[in-house]
C-alpha cells in the first residue's frame, strides 16, 4: 500500500512539474537518469566484489566470530562484518537468525544488522564521489559508535 502511494505521490509532482515548467521537467529527468545508470554501474560492481569475498569466507568462520566465548568481541566482529557486507533486509534477517541458531550472540547479531544498515565501508567510494570525505568518513565513523550502541542496548533487553 505504501509503494502505491509513493508512485501516486512521485507521479502528481512529476504532473505538476510538467505544468509548471516542462523544458526544466525534462533537463531534470535526463541529468535524473544519467545519474542512476551511472550509480547502478557503480553499486553493481560494490555488490560483485563483496559477493566474492562472501563466497571466499566460509560461513562457519562467520558463526565462530559472532559466537566466541568473549561476547564483546564477538560484537565487535558482528560489527566490522555489516560493515563491509552489503544485502537487502529481506536476506540479511534470515541469515541473522541462522547465525543465532548456529550459536552466535543475540548482541553480535544486533550489531551486525545496524552496521549493515547504517555503515558503508563497500560504499565509501560512491559516498565519497557524491558527498565529500569530510562527510563520509564522519557519517560513517558515527554510525559504527552508534551501532556499537544501539547493539549493547539490545544486549541489555535482550
Amino acid at each position: 500500500m505504501t509503494i502505491i502511494l509513493m508512485i501516486i505521490l512521485a507521479a502528481g509532482f512529476l504532473l505538476f512539474s510538467i505544468i509548471k515548467s516542462k523544458k526544466k521537467t525534462v533537463e531534470g529527468l535526463r541529468i535524473a537518469r544519467k545519474m542512476l545508470i551511472s550509480t547502478f554501474i557503480e553499486v553493481a560492481g560494490v555488490m560483485a566484489i563483496v559477493g566474492l569475498v562472501l563466497a571466499v569466507l566460509p560461513p562457519e568462520v562467520i558463526k565462530q566470530a559472532l559466537g566466541g566465548a568473549n561476547t564483546a568481541l564477538s560484537t565487535f566482529f558482528g560489527a566490522l562484518i555489516g560493515t563491509v557486507t552489503i544485502m537487502p533486509a529481506v536476506i540479511a534477517f534470515p541469515l541473522s537468525k541462522s547465525l543465532y541458531v548456529s550459536g552466535a550472540h543475540l548482541v553480535a547479531i544486533a550489531a551486525f544488522l545496524t552496521t549493515l544498515t547504517m555503515v558503508g565501508v563497500a560504499t565509501f567510494p560512491i559516498e565519497v564521489k557524491h558527498f565529500g570525505t569530510k562527510f563520509t568518513v564522519i557519517r560513517n565513523s558515527l554510525s559504527f559508535g552508534a551501532a556499537l550502541l544501539i547493539a549493547l542496548v539490545m544486549g541489555i533487553f535482550l
